[in-house]
């Protein structure tokens, strides 16, 4: 029996860019969903690496697009990057038709080979990034509370929260693959899918970014340094000593950043980019990224953790439950036409999660495990970078909230900031 589809939020965006674009790029890492999400708009398929038309559909991209191009639409074309001239086919097709909603491009997160691509598409054809499935989209948040709404200042939220400190552990390492969110796994089976895929990654998938052949051992020596720096503005010398302490062989910064930089075109790795408001003060803000990894269970496969392991050892468990809600706030933003991002000053004072709106509105959001004496520290936090912002010259924040692991209510205290489970959130 074939699985039932999951809602994704991406859903409606991609309907969205069809409807004014004649295409649309949909892209992200591998096993995010990419192609089922494709399948559920598309009036007709070509599956480009269908094993026994592979060597025709590759010929035909050569001799006749047009012929592989023909079809209901919107069409999509799986897979496209193995056959990298379709995007030019694409694009003249789009031309000529004149009309929106045209094709679907999806395909793994390694990048074509772009030498045979000569225009741009721009103007004709949209990108779209997708991610792992946030909790309301593998069903494991009640979305009790918009982010939406919150822009609103709601006098009043309600939400209950039913996860427990180990069930959100689990959720970090299981990850928002959507093979592992099929509740009748077992457990461990729903774990392996994130290891399966750092696997992939380390031992394929980094050195197929670019054609460049990397060393798996070294691959995994960054993933695990870049794991144990997860939420930080880790500078490129710190991971570089993080991993020459087990890598004797000659090793130098531009390496790395070129592995890095390979991560980041499959979609493994995120950075989030700094906010720079308008500040009261003349206080230097931070510009450096923070190091992301695009779901959890990228570090905790690469950490060797599981949900124990994290229960075990709440520092490591804090920095990785904030990958897991840096993942699902992107994930709602992109509803709302808007980005996620952080600050720091050069006093040290942060704030986990800016989500910005094209229009301006932006809340401030810091990120907890729970505990009273976590949630007072971020509130004053968050009071004391709202009090640092020039509303003469930009808005105020929208809201001002914690999201935390644990805690039984979602509710708004007495001084107007919001507390908010993850398990409780949605778009």
């Amino acid at each position: 029996m074939a699985k039932s589809y999951k809602k994704r939020i991406v859903d409606q965006l991609l309907r969205r860019k069809l409807e004014g674009k004649g295409a649309v790029l949909l892209q992200g890492p591998k096993w995010c969903g990419k192609t089922t999400t494709a399948e559920q708009v598309a009036g007709s398929v070509l599956y480009m690496s269908e094993p026994a038309n592979l060597k025709r559909n590759i010929e035909l991209a050569s001799l006749d697009p047009g012929l592989l191009l023909a079809g209901a639409t919107p069409r999509l074309i799986d897979e496209w990057q193995i056959a990298p001239q379709l995007w030019d086919a694409v694009r003249f097709e789009v031309d000529h038709r004149g009309e929106r909603g045209q094709f679907i491009l999806t395909g793994s997160a390694v990048p074509p080979q772009t030498a045979s691509i000569i225009h741009s598409g721009t103007g004709r054809l949209a990108k779209l990034t997708m991610r792992p499935m946030s909790l309301y989209e593998s069903l494991d948040s009640s979305g009790e509370v918009s982010l939406g709404d919150l822009f609103a200042a709601p006098d009043n939220i309600r939400g209950v929260n039913d996860k427990t400190l180990h069930d959100i552990a689990f959720l970090a390492c299981r990850g928002g693959w959507p093979e592992a969110t099929d509740k009748s796994l077992r457990e461990a089976i729903a774990l392996d899918q994130a290891i399966d895929y750092y696997d992939m990654v380390v031992d394929s998938d980094i050195s197929r970014a670019d054609g460049v052949s990397r060393d798996p051992l070294r691959a995994k020596a960054l993933m695990r340094s870049l794991a144990r720096n997860q939420a930080t503005q880790a500078p490129m010398s710190l991971i570089k000593a993080d991993m020459t302490a087990n890598d004797t062989s000659n090793l130098d910064e531009d390496t790395i950043a070129k592995y890095i930089g390979a991560l980041n075109m499959i979609f493994v790795t995120e950075d989030m980019n700094a906010w720079n408001p308008n500040l009261r003060s003349k206080t230097a803000v931070r510009t450096s990224a923070t190091r992301y990894f695009t779901d959890p269970s990228i570090a905790t496969a690469a950490l060797g953790l599981g949900p124990n392991d994290l229960t075990n050892d709440l520092n490591t468990f804090g920095l990785l439950f904030e990958t897991l809600c840096v993942r699902d706030l992107r994930v709602y933003a992109s509803a709302l036409d808007g980005e996620v991002f952080h600050y720091r000053d050069s006093k040290g004072l942060e704030c986990d999660a800016v989500v910005h709106l094209r229009n301006g509105s932006y809340g401030l959001i810091e990120i907890k495990l729970g505990g009273d004496r976590l949630i007072e520290e971020g509130c004053a936090n968050l009071k004391k970078l709202s009090e640092k912002i020039d509303t003469t010259r930009m808005k105020a924040p929208a809201f001002l909230a914690i999201v935390t692991a644990v805690g039984q209510y979602a509710y708004r205290r007495a001084d107007g900031i919001y507390i908010v489970p993850i398990a409780c959130m949605k778009d």
